[in-house]
């Protein structure tokens, strides 16, 4: 009996979350359509934002998802944010998380999604993997972000892991453009998400602590293309040491 109970219970948390996304979404929707009419570039970014973090907010409240920061850095100039992914909730916690706006790099599937893809889509630069056009596009539109101080946030692992490892393989995306433009990376990670709502069984559903631990910038000031690689490895092992520490 305690089982089936608990098997009840995960059941209506998981529509209560879901109907507070869906909801909190709906009630932001309209400012959002506007301000991405009105509104380009960086300006628009930054309005649309402190919506987003309304949204996040909500849900957060509402789903008792506390969203805990450890070392967050200042948006003193633009950085690309490079983050672990393995839990529907990261897209809430990275919200909220990261101090100011940022232009995140999501696969376009994403877009036929209903309602969040009407927001989705004015907010990410859409990437189609299987395109080497839209790979190219992405790179020059996160280029000229990067260029008007828009900070821009890259899942190097290119997909939510689902693997018992802390950190699948990294994705030369993040770390060539970070030295093609000379921005620095800011590593984070995202601890305990995925045991608060596992993709691989949404019923183990549960609230608790967030937290999203920032590391100092790496700088790339002077890289070029050959330090590609120890550049990846020298980010990838910060990472995996924040993760192994929280």
């Amino acid at each position: 009996m305690p089982g089936a109970i608990k098997k009840i219970a995960a059941v209506f948390f998981l529509c209560w979350s879901f109907f507070v996304f869906i909801t909190a979404m709906i009630l932001v929707l309209p400012f959002i359509l506007i301000l991405s009419v009105l509104l380009k570039g960086k300006k628009a970014q930054d309005s649309i934002f402190f919506f987003l973090k309304v949204w996040a907010r909500i849900f957060s409240i509402l789903c008792f998802y506390p969203v805990r920061t450890v070392s967050r850095n200042k948006t003193d100039k633009a950085y690309i944010y490079v983050c672990n992914h393995n839990s529907y909730l990261d897209a809430i916690a990275v919200v909220i998380a990261i101090a100011g706006s940022f232009k995140p790099l999501g696969k376009i599937e994403m877009v036929k999604t209903p309602i969040f893809g009407l927001i989705y889509k004015r907010v990410v630069v859409l990437i189609d993997r299987k395109s080497k056009e839209s790979r190219a596009r992405c790179v020059e539109e996160l280029k000229t972000d990067l260029a008007e101080g828009q900070s821009i946030l890259i899942f190097p692992e290119g997909t939510m892991n689902r693997t018992n490892e802390v950190l699948t393989d990294f994705y030369d995306g993040a770390f060539r453009m970070a030295i093609e433009t000379q921005t620095d990376i800011v590593p984070m990670v995202i601890l305990n998400a995925r045991k608060l709502f596992p993709r691989s069984n949404p019923l183990a559903i549960k609230p608790g602590l967030i937290t999203c631990v920032f590391s100092e910038p790496v700088q790339v000031q002077g890289l070029q293309a050959d330090d590609l690689e120890a550049l990846k490895i020298r980010v990838r092992t910060k990472m995996e040491e924040m993760i192994n520490k929280g």
